[in-house]
């Protein structure tokens, strides 16, 4: 593994690590938003081959849905 690779995996692990630290303040139904976007975003990309727009839109209906699941809770 080169440098750049280490540098690349150890700043998604610090950015990871601050932005699990902003969630601390959020309420249920927002951190089900912002883990269906996660995953919306995920499963997007996977199923249109990694394009932009799959992964914005996936991002999108996984946000609304994990919203509206959220309100359940």
């Amino acid at each position: 593994m080169n440098i750049l690779n280490k540098l690349a995996i150890k700043g998604i692990a610090v950015a990871a690590v601050i932005s699990l630290g902003a969630c601390a303040g959020m309420s249920n139904q927002d951190k089900s938003a912002v883990a269906g976007a996660g995953i919306g975003a995920v499963g997007g990309a996977v199923l249109t081959g990694g394009s932009a727009i799959g992964t914005v839109g996936g991002a999108a209906v996984g946000g609304y849905l994990g919203n509206e699941v959220g309100k359940r809770k």
